[in-house]
């Protein structure tokens, strides 16, 4: 495959969703790179089980000195920074990687929100990912309505009972694919 794609990947559970995405790019072909927000030694939990396994293959993180470089050589970055975990405007090493993202980056796909954004009432405390397009899951978010880019759902593979349980009534949409586009912005173009 052609082209280079760089993730840009936190701590929490985004980050590890983006790691496992560069891991099914590296998968099939891609030539990938991850960046994360701190060092890798500091990760728990998902991310830190997700980088495990692409270590595995023989792929570790970017060194931080790299970033630049690679976003702005980048094909495509994956925005995985932040989440639901954000709280308050993003900081630090976070931060510089949004703004890098948004100075430099050609194409940026955001995983599930745009990193800065706060999923729910769609306000930015600080620093926000300006992305092409960005790929909800599960459900859309009531916090994306005025995101710029193409807005995508992607299928996680959530049992429809699980949706019953929550009191959600929704007949199936996905049919027999794995994402559905929902929308598209004005001004966005990709």
């Amino acid at each position: 495959m052609a082209g280079r794609v760089v993730v840009l990947a936190g701590a929490g559970g985004n980050g590890g969703g983006g790691i496992a995405c560069a891991r099914h790019l590296h998968n099939r072909g891609f030539d990938v790179a991850i960046v994360l927000d701190r060092a890798a030694a500091a990760l728990t939990g998902a991310p830190a089980a997700q980088l495990a396994i692409l270590a595995a293959a023989g792929l570790a993180p970017a060194d931080p000195g790299e970033a630049p470089g690679l976003v702005h050589g980048a094909d495509l970055v994956v925005d995985a920074l932040i989440g639901y975990s954000l709280a308050g405007a993003p900081r630090g090493r976070t931060a510089e990687l949004i703004e890098l993202c948004n100075t430099s980056a050609r194409r940026v796909l955001s995983l599930d929100v745009p990193s800065g954004l706060d999923a729910t009432t769609g306000e930015a405390p600080g620093a926000v990912i300006r992305p092409d397009r960005t790929l909800t899951l599960a459900l859309p978010k009531t916090g994306l309505a005025r995101v710029p880019g193409d807005l995508y759902l992607a299928d996680i593979g959530i049992p429809p009972e699980v949706y019953v349980q929550l009191g959600i009534a929704l007949a199936p949409f996905f049919g027999r694919a794995y994402w559905v586009r929902l929308g598209c912005q004005a001004g966005a173009g990709v």
